[in-house]
């Protein structure tokens, strides 16, 4: 595949990086540390520091590309990093910022830029960002609470991504591919890969086995637990049974006593008011005799609901 260098043209005036944008996959394959607080306070007055630490530029590092005449990498060499990143503060770009290269953002400045020169005790490692050498990093302070909240505390944008115009140099001869680029480095990393998911796939098909191996024993464990919950519940029900089908027993003879003191109470109704009609008076004008009436019915009503309510069962 072909592997380009871009180059910037100092003839040209808009050639160089123009603004710095924050992304979700940075194509330099390095996030940013959000620094929060990580750093020793020198005073209580500190507060939260909102800055963004990461590479802007990784010398060297291939970045696939896709365009018209097909997929190609590119690449950007040490020297070419240093004037890039000299040329950015010296044309005042410090505050241009944007969202995934799209959006143009207020409130984010590139507060430190270096060059790391020491693969030991550069300022990256105390972060715990392993760049090499001819590595352009930058600190960017965030003074914007949406994109702080929204996009970095929650992890939406995890690294930086430059923005600008360079010139393509010749193609790139395979024998001045570094060893991190050479053909046999990137078969070896993508031998690697396979061999990682290979084996991620043995262990995942262990962790299976070993499952189905214990399946058995967790789902006779279950089983046997739920013959212990049915039995109680058995045990609870058959009781309830037996209480319920005795007290209807009750219930149906004190049935029958209810419905012989009903029909007493009529009868005897009956024979009152058949009595004070013979001796031509009304039996309206007898108040007992009113209220019972309207009690009869309710009575009647009561004793039928309830071989509604209460049904036997067999």
């Amino acid at each position: 595949m072909k592997i380009v260098e871009l180059i910037l043209d100092e003839e040209q005036e808009d050639s160089g990086i123009d603004a710095i944008s924050i992304v979700e996959s940075p194509a330099i394959e390095s996030d940013f540390v959000a620094l929060n607080n990580q750093e020793i306070k020198l005073a209580e007055l500190d507060k939260e520091k909102k800055i963004l630490l990461g590479a802007l530029l990784i010398p060297n590092k291939p970045i696939f590309r896709n365009g018209d005449e097909g997929d190609y990498y590119i690449f950007f060499s040490k020297e070419t990093i240093v004037k890039a990143s000299q040329m950015y503060l010296k044309n005042g770009y410090q505050n241009n910022s944007t969202l995934e290269h799209k959006d143009t953002l207020k409130g984010l400045t590139l507060v430190e830029s270096w060059i790391v020169e020491d693969e030991v005790n550069d300022k990256s490692r105390k972060y715990g960002l392993d760049v090499p050498v001819g590595t352009w990093m930058g600190a960017v302070k965030v003074n914007n609470d949406e994109i702080w909240n929204e996009y970095v505390k929650s992890g939406k944008v995890k690294g930086f991504s430059i923005e600008g115009y360079f010139a393509d140099k010749m193609e790139r001869p395979k024998e001045s591919i570094k060893e991190d680029m050479s053909e046999e480095k990137l078969a070896e990393q993508l031998l690697g890969k396979i061999e990682s998911i290979v084996k991620g796939e043995k262990v995942e098909l262990e962790n299976k086995k070993i499952e189905l191996v214990k399946k058995p024993a967790v789902i006779l464990k279950d089983a046997q637990a739920l013959d212990k919950t049915l039995a109680k519940s058995s045990a609870v029900m058959d009781r309830s049974y037996l209480a319920y089908v005795k007290a209807h027993e009750k219930f149906d003879n004190e049935l029958v006593e209810y419905n012989k003191k009903l029909d007493v109470i009529v009868n005897d109704s009956k024979d009152v008011r058949q009595a004070i009609m013979d001796l031509g008076l009304s039996a309206s004008d007898v108040p007992e005799l009113v209220q019972t009436g309207k009690l009869l019915p309710k009575l009647d009503g009561i004793l039928g609901d309830y071989k509604k309510l209460y049904p036997k069962i067999n």
